[in-house]
Parts: C-alpha cells; sequence; structure tokens
C-alpha cells in the first residue's frame, strides 16, 4: 500500500490505522509506512492527538508497539478488544455520538480564541463526558482555569500559581466587568451572581466527585455520566461567555 490509497476522511484514516494495529497485533501484514504517516498526520492536529489512544502517541512505530501489546493480552481476541476499545472515545466524537446542543457553539467559540489549549481541553472534557465522568469533571475545571489564565494573560494581568479557580475567575470577571458589583442592573447582577456560583459549584463537584484527589476513609458517591454532563456544560457555558466577552472587548 503507498500513500495514495489513504482515504480524505479523518473517521476512515483512523478506522484504517485502527486495522493497521489490530493486524500487528494478530499475525496479520501491518504497514508500518502507512501507520507511521497516519500518526505524524493526527499528532499535528491538537484535537485528534488528545483522543488518539495512548499507545498510538507513545509507541512512533509497530516494532515498539508489538512488545506493548503482547505483554497486555496473550489473544489475539482480548488484542482486538483492547485496541478496538482505545479507538472507541475518538470515533464516537468523530461520528457526533453523545453530542449535546450547546457543544458546537462552545467549540467554535474555544477554537477561536486558542485551538491549541482552551479548545483541546474542551473537546477531551466533551469526549470524556459518559465513558469517564470522574476525569471529564476534571477536565471541566481545568478548562475554566485555562480560560481565565488565558484572559489574565492576555490582558496583562498577574495572578499566582496558587490561586484557585474562583480567584482566577473573579479576576478574569473583574477585567471583563463581568463582576455582580460592577453592575447596577439586579437582572444583571442576579445573572452575574449566578455565574460565580456555578464556578464555584463546579470546583466543589471536582474536588468530592472527580479523580483529581486521593480517597481516603468512606468512599463518596461516584460521579456517573449525568454529574459529568453537569459540570462539563456548565463549565463550557461559562468559558463561551468568557470568551465572547473578551473577544468583543478586543474588537472595540
Amino acid at each position: 500500500m503507498d500513500l495514495s490509497e489513504i482515504p480524505t476522511s479523518t473517521i476512515e484514516q483512523i478506522a484504517m490505522m485502527e486495522g493497521i494495529l489490530i493486524a500487528a497485533a494478530t499475525g496479520g501484514s501491518p504497514d508500518n509506512h502507512i501507520y507511521e504517516h497516519l500518526r505524524r498526520e493526527f499528532m499535528a492536529d491538537p484535537t485528534i492527538r488528545d483522543l488518539l489512544p495512548q499507545f498510538v502517541r507513545t509507541y512512533r512505530n509497530l516494532n515498539a508497539f508489538w512488545p506493548f501489546i503482547k505483554h497486555e493480552a496473550g489473544t489475539y481476541a482480548e488484542r482486538r478488544q483492547i485496541i478496538s476499545g482505545a479507538f472507541t472515545p475518538l470515533m464516537d466524537h468523530l461520528e457526533g455520538r453523545n453530542a449535546a446542543p450547546g457543544d458546537k457553539v462552545a467549540s467554535d467559540a474555544l477554537e477561536t480564541f486558542d485551538v491549541d489549549g482552551v479548545h483541546a481541553v474542551w473537546t477531551k472534557a466533551i469526549t470524556r463526558r459518559n465513558t469517564d465522568p470522574e476525569g471529564a469533571i476534571t477536565v471541566a475545571r481545568t478548562l475554566l482555569e485555562t480560560v481565565t489564565k488565558r484572559i489574565l494573560d492576555k490582558s496583562g494581568e498577574a495572578y499566582s500559581d496558587k490561586d484557585d479557580l474562583p480567584k482566577l475567575y473573579a479576576s478574569a470577571a473583574r477585567i471583563l466587568n463581568l463582576a455582580p458589583n460592577q453592575h447596577t442592573e439586579e437582572p444583571i447582577k442576579a445573572i452575574l451572581g449566578g455565574a460565580m456560583n456555578l464556578v464555584n459549584g463546579i470546583g466543589t463537584l471536582r474536588n468530592r466527585l472527580s479523580d483529581s484527589h486521593g480517597r481516603g476513609g468512606k468512599l463518596p458517591v461516584r460521579p456517573s455520566p449525568r454529574h459529568a454532563s453537569l459540570a462539563v456544560n456548565t463549565a463550557g457555558a461559562i468559558a463561551t461567555f468568557l470568551v465572547e466577552t473578551f473577544l468583543e472587548r478586543q474588537g472595540r
């Protein structure tokens, strides 16, 4: 096979890479040249890169991949299952499964703002909502931290690595004239105060239900996909609001 036989659509290219890896793991005739080419292309795309299986990001060629999959499972069936399962989140994302109505709005705004940083974090968050609720909640907070820090950086505002999310958000809100005490109209103050409460709530949810801290003593309630959706969708809405406000003020 040569490079001219690679399909043009991303989802078909992902399927081709999955097939090459399965062939490499099950005694087939894989094409290392094609694998290396596809891997380079995918690793250059921030959205795809963050959703690739860990072993694809780690192993640059099939010779390096073989010892890994050989150690992971002894049978061909088990190896197929490991590889296919690892590609599922990326395939689901490309096929638009488990998408929420506001995903595209947030994606468009965040991609415009920072494709390599903010948008990559958002993509990771929405992908994990249903398959990894704990991880999704962690990434939801990371999204807000990343957005607020980017805004503070672009505005020349200093902050400390020790600043928690509520403090970062308060600083960004003040710069953008989104702090409740910067307004006199009660409906506006209520909305902006509600946004601040939601940010604080995401931090609390993350601390209690996510995988960001080791657990001791009695185990807390494990988060479900609905908890993750609440955290991710809320974080996406607030992040979009911050970004759109920042870009509008810059346009002025």
